[in-house]
């Protein structure tokens, strides 16, 4: 299946003054660029020139094919967070332009994303072309366009990452630069954030697609654009780089016919000749760079997988993953003390700081605006840790029996030279096997490796697909994360993980997970 990424973006000069919108609909697996639209508006603020963008590439991406997932990008703070329905809409400007937006296709196939402002360069670029067109009286002409250019320059130019030990492949450190390339440098722990805004969403209808708007053709035809093999010609509304070469050129242009071309006579027309020329190579070369990039990206999956990308050994296509991001707990009065602190002790509550720390995670997951649903162990500090979180997202807090801690039987409350001391023989059984163990008839590491392998499978069944925050404990995401990559049980006593700490842990249908983030403890700094 197809996935498109849209960026958008709009400006005023004065907000509210002469205003402009720019979007791109991407291909999310090559990141090559399909349709660009931009067009000036006259004067609107700021937001109603975003919206008037993300209607625009909507629309687009909607043409090229109505069935596709899209995932939304943009910087605009504002529309993404009441697209998503986290915030309502209270400005009369805003209501029918987000309604619009909404009726474009169904709620299951947006996402939205908030992105900084450099991650949305194309889309600013277009933008501003539209309003500097506007100032001198005309409309954005695809044409006379930069923006895909300077997006492509800009990508070809990123340093590729050295990558970790141990890769399957020389190519891999190129697969991941060309992939971050393509999503436009996100974080690799952030999944598409749900799509579904509080106004009704109808099925999809006919819209006309937005004036100035242009689209490129899968394949060869996408390549044969780039490079200006093609002719130069412009339509008003959908402007097809691969699918409207036979179109009459409007007045005042000029085309390139096969074997030739007309050129006016004079210095001016060799300039722009030269300009042109220089234009076609760069576009080369950055196509270039791009292909090189797919065909390393191909290779690595190869290699890892094991199996061809064509014919009847080609894997399924897989869908989006069902994303765990991982939250410990805040603080606890028993937590800078380092005691043993599973589920058969006193269940403690947050502490002050764990309260904050409780908050700072809220806010920083609320700017992320990624995840669709909570989960947290049924233990008071992981609720209270859940519900700050909840109350920031709108979202409603499901409990997981599965998702609590060990239980440390005798050992709860005590430090771990109280229990060396106290229980040395169990202590020292505990540490060589994960069958053991804590003294009283506490629950042991193999044991609690497998309710929370049976917990990630019910879950990953029940939020296929989505991302979903799971509030848990030490043993509960250390164990998730060694399932995942594969670790021996002795692992567990080589992690770090801090109180509110975030990581992230994707699962796929077939089977595979993949570890994203571990420990990330900036929000808290």
């Amino acid at each position: 299946m197809r996935e498109f990424i849209v960026e958008a973006d709009g400006g005023s000069r004065g907000n509210p003054g002469p205003a402009g919108y720019g979007s791109v609909v991407i291909d999310a697996a090559t990141g090559e660029t399909l349709a660009e639209a931009a067009e000036y508006i006259g004067v609107a603020t700021n937001n109603v020139a975003e919206y008037r963008g993300l209607i625009a590439g909507l629309t687009a991406a909607r043409a090229l094919d109505p069935s596709a997932p899209v995932r939304v990008r943009m910087d605009s703070k504002l529309v993404v967070e009441q697209m998503s329905g986290r915030w309502k809409i209270k400005h009369p400007d805003m209501k029918p332009l987000a309604a619009q937006a909404a009726r474009i296709l169904p709620p299951s196939q947006v996402t939205y994303e908030w992105i900084p402002r450099e991650q949305n360069k194309h889309a600013d670029r277009l933008a501003n072309e539209a309003m500097d067109a506007g100032k001198r009286g005309e409309q954005w002409s695809p044409s006379a366009s930069g923006a895909e250019l300077d997006a492509r320059t800009a990508r070809s130019a990123a340093p590729e990452p050295s990558g970790p030990p141990g890769d399957a492949t020389a190519g891999a450190a190129r697969a991941r630069a060309a992939l971050a390339a393509a999503r436009g440098g996100t974080a690799p722990s952030d999944a598409p954030v749900s799509g579904a805004p509080r106004q009704e969403r109808g099925e999809p209808h006919d819209q006309p697609p937005p004036a100035g708007s242009r689209t490129t053709a899968d394949g060869e035809a996408a390549k044969a654009a780039v490079r200006g093999e093609r002719a130069a010609s412009e339509a008003p509304g959908f402007q097809g780089r691969g699918e409207l070469r036979d179109q009459p050129p409007p007045a005042g242009s000029r085309t390139t016919a096969e074997g030739g071309s007309p050129s006016p006579s004079g210095e001016a027309a060799r300039a722009a000749d030269a300009q042109a020329d220089h234009a076609r190579a760069d576009h080369a070369r950055a196509d270039d760079v791009r292909a090189a990039r797919a065909d390393d990206m191909r290779a690595a999956r190869n290699l890892a997988t094991g199996t061809p990308t064509v014919g009847w050994g080609a894997p399924p296509d897989l869908g989006p993953p069902a994303t765990f991001v991982l939250l410990r707990h805040g603080e606890t009065p028993l937590t800078p003390q380092k005691r043993f602190s599973g589920s058969g002790g006193t269940d403690p509550a947050l502490s002050e700081t764990g309260r904050d720390q409780a908050e700072r995670a809220a806010t920083a997951l609320a700017a992320r605006g990624t995840i669709q649903a909570i989960v947290a162990s049924p233990l008071t500090r992981t609720r209270q840790t859940a519900a700050a979180v909840a109350a920031r997202l709108g979202l409603e807090v499901v409990v997981e029996e599965g998702l609590r801690e060990t239980d440390f039987g005798a050992w709860e409350g005590m430090t771990f030279g109280e229990v060396r001391e106290r229980y040395p023989d169990d202590m020292k059984a505990w540490l060589a096997s994960p069958d053991a163990q804590p003294t009283g008839g506490g629950e042991s590491f193999a044991a609690t490796a497998n309710r929370i392998s049976a917990t990630r499978d019910k879950l990953t069944a029940a939020y296929a697909g989505r991302t979903v925050l799971l509030v848990t404990h030490v043993t509960p995401i250390k164990t998730l994360v060694r399932l995942a990559i594969g670790a021996p049980p002795e692992s567990l006593f080589r992690m770090e993980l801090s109180a509110a700490s975030l990581s992230a842990v994707a699962y796929y249908a077939d089977g595979n997970a993949s570890l994203r983030v571990f420990n990330d403890t900036s929000h808290l700094r």
